[in-house]
């Protein structure tokens, strides 16, 4: 938004004329022209007066917005990383003083459930022609996930680059045979659950295919839960040639493989390195603290509700943001 300033230079007038004038100041003497030329180069600039803020605060916090999740509660509790998100959301939305309803995916039956809303925000995978027949909010921010970049807004990180930036990694400090573990990307319906890509697996198989150090008996599939990351990792252990490197695709299921591999007598990172995902609190006081890659959860879920906000503010044009991660290095990994 412009400044005061701005608008004074613009309109070659000194600040406190332009404050004054902008803050409908009957007491200030100034010609009728002038007063015109300030308000003309405002709009231009989008400047907004604390009262028209304040007009637009007070018909945003009449505004009624839905929370579409699409994990169950004990997926949420077993996964930190969409609860964070959804903090972030409810975090957001309080401070502007927004009502807000929540609903989860697979407990919803129909539209009737949506009616009255404003505006929704789902958490997660979610089709497009799904969410049609739930609802009939026109204003939809998607965080976690874009099905369709010229009709929605949405918050989402590269999983891509990712996963990238934790394989070059590896490879950076002398790791070469790297297993994986990882979940099934789910998006959940009623009475049913609908497994999608999942592009850290996709994107680990063709780095490393085009490297040529995919192997295929190095790859191990459950779901995102620390006892999953227990088992698939003592699969991993019982098979014939374990890597000496693992990239997990989250925390929980990263601490979950800690402890068999602790079991097995096998020491991280000595025996075994291990870069995981999401950056958890936990993975800061695992048994070997993890070396991961850092999701702005929190924010994910705040700036989508600021997308929102701006929707409800008049703006058609749709936008996605991608937030940056970071490779986050502590002892789980460490050069050869």
């Amino acid at each position: 938004m412009a400044t005061i300033k701005e608008i004074a230079d613009k309109s070659n007038v000194s600040t406190s004329t332009v404050s004054r004038v902008l803050n409908n100041d009957h007491t200030l003497t100034v010609q009728a022209e002038t007063r015109e030329r300030i308000l003309r180069v405002a709009k231009e600039l989008g400047y907004e007066t604390i009262l028209e803020r304040r007009l637009k605060q007070r018909q945003l916090t009449s505004k009624q917005v839905g929370i579409i999740l699409t994990q169950s509660l004990d997926e949420e509790i077993s996964d930190p990383y969409f609860l964070s998100i959804r903090q972030g959301i409810e975090m957001e939305l309080a401070s502007n003083g927004i009502n807000t309803a929540t609903f989860r995916l697979h407990e919803t039956e129909g539209n009737q459930m949506m009616e009255g809303l404003d505006g929704l925000i789902v958490v997660g995978r979610v089709k497009e022609t799904t969410l049609k027949t739930i609802s009939q909010v026109d204003n939809v921010v998607y965080i976690n996930h874009s099905p369709n970049e010229d009709l929605y807004d949405s918050v989402v990180i590269n999983f891509e680059r990712a996963t990238e930036k934790a394989l070059n990694h590896l490879i950076s400090i002398g790791y070469t045979r790297i297993g994986y573990i990882g979940g099934k990307e789910m998006e959940h319906m009623k009475n049913k659950r609908l497994i999608s890509e999942d592009k850290r697996l996709t994107t680990f198989e063709r780095f490393m295919k085009e490297r040529d150090l995919f192997d295929t008996k190095a790859v191990f599939i459950g779901e995102y839960t620390m006892a999953q990351g227990y088992k698939l990792m003592k699969k991993a252990i019982q098979s014939t040639k374990l890597p000496e490197a693992f990239f997990i695709g989250s925390d929980p299921m990263a601490i979950g493989a800690l402890r068999a591999l602790q079991e097995a007598n096998l020491h991280v990172p000595n025996d075994v390195a291990i870069i995981s995902f999401d950056d958890i609190e936990a993975a800061k006081f695992a048994s070997t603290p993890l070396t991961t890659i850092r999701v702005h959860t929190r924010e994910m879920g705040s700036t989508g509700v600021k997308l929102l906000l701006d929707r409800l503010n008049g703006r058609e044009l749709p936008m996605t943001i991608t937030l940056p991660t970071e490779l986050v290095i502590r002892e789980s990994c460490r050069g050869k």
